[in-house]
């Protein structure tokens, strides 16, 4: 998100996080943080895609991030670094949901990241509005909470609601509640959050 005023209506309906991407090539890319992108009644999460490590570091440190979200092909190794160069700050790292063996993978993760986020797999850095078969989550077995992503909407939140998995942390609602890239729905949003907790 990058509209002030967006961010604030989201805010209000109670969401816990609210995520601002930096990667260059995104429609959704930040290129200056709005003041209320700082405030603390929802944590904030920067969105990076393969970037350097100092460049990470100094986003977040400039920003006052709370977490890091890595959505490229970045190591256990660098989720590492990060932890050591930005105590107190969450890791949040993303995977493509293609088939089971998408999954095979994960495991090198454990330990080096606070959060996993299981997303659609596509050509493109997510974004691609479709939901992978949630099925496939029964085979993750890891003790790392993940965040679900991947085509989530109000059409499809009672699908998404009987997913049962001791991991699961919570959800990542992206394009399918926008009205334009980066500018969510606060309407959608509400109803789906008021679905999920009925």
């Amino acid at each position: 998100m990058r509209d002030a005023h967006n961010i604030r209506e989201v805010e209000a309906l109670g969401v816990d996080w609210i995520g601002m991407i930096f990667y260059p090539r995104s429609l959704r890319y930040v290129s200056e943080v709005p003041a209320e992108g700082r405030s603390r009644r929802a944590k904030r999460v920067a969105v990076f895609v393969d970037a350097p490590l100092a460049d990470i570091c100094r986003t977040v440190r400039d920003y006052a991030f709370d977490l890091v979200q890595l959505h490229g092909d970045e190591s256990p190794q660098l989720c590492r670094d990060l932890r050591k160069a930005l105590p107190g700050v969450k890791i949040v790292k993303a995977f493509s949901v293609k088939d089971a063996a998408s999954l095979q993978g994960v495991a090198q993760y454990e330990g080096t990241a606070d959060y996993y986020l299981f997303d659609t797999h596509c050509d493109s850095r997510g974004g691609s509005g479709q939901m992978f078969d949630h099925a496939l989550l029964q085979a993750y077995t890891g003790s790392t909470p993940f965040l679900l992503s991947g085509g989530l909407s109000p059409d499809n939140v009672r699908e998404v609601k009987a997913l049962k998995h001791p991991m699961l942390a919570g959800y990542d609602l992206n394009s399918r509640f926008e009205t334009a890239p980066a500018l969510k729905d606060s309407a959608l949003i509400k109803q789906f959050i008021e679905i999920i907790k009925s």
